[in-house]
């Protein structure tokens, strides 16, 4: 596909744009992108990034926006006292330097973590389908006798009882999938 603007070079970039439900499409070569100014999210470097594409999505880099502070004053920059790295390296790069890293930067992560798990920290997992019965009895098994401990403890014993039961019955059903699975 050929550059919509010079008619000359090969089109690179391909653009879609939804203004009020109208769509338009544009196909330009860097240059074109570039002079005709469509290229600002890839930032001031002529190559494309991975990287600059996340931060611009995930809001790392304040892309954009006038700096209200007095430009003399310097601000004090955020870095690994392990291996010397910035948080606006890190957002470059894509990666840390070292573990401490983390630590270092907890709190521009915090954001980022929650974006990019729907609202939560930390990263759970998944449990594989072939295992996941097990797994899933078991976490259950266990929730089931932290409770039955604590009726114990507060002398609720009808519950305590009720727990017991219900125990010995994913007991059951986990030995009749372990043999069957055998």
């Amino acid at each position: 596909m050929i550059c919509q603007e010079c008619n000359q070079r090969p089109a690179t970039l391909h653009f879609t744009k939804v203004v009020n439900g109208e769509k338009a499409e544009s196909h330009l070569c860097e240059k074109c992108a570039q002079e005709k100014g469509e290229m600002f999210m890839l930032g001031s470097g002529p190559g494309f990034s991975i990287n600059n594409l996340l931060a611009g999505l995930l809001n790392i880099q304040p892309a954009f926006q006038e700096s209200a502070q007095d430009p003399f004053q310097q601000e004090k920059v955020l870095q690994c006292e392990q291996c010397s790295l910035t948080f606006q390296q890190f957002i470059k790069v894509g990666r840390f330097g070292c573990a401490s890293c983390y630590e270092t930067f907890k709190e521009q992560l915090n954001p980022i973590l929650r974006r990019l798990h729907s609202g939560n920290s930390s990263h759970s997992g998944k449990i594989p389908a072939r295992i996941g019965g097990t797994i899933h009895l078991r976490r259950n098994m266990d929730e089931l006798k932290n409770n039955l401990k604590d009726m114990i403890a507060k002398e609720e014993f009808e519950r305590a009882a009720e727990l017991r039961d219900e125990i010995r019955k994913l007991e059951k059903q986990l030995n009749a999938d372990q043999k069957g699975g055998e």
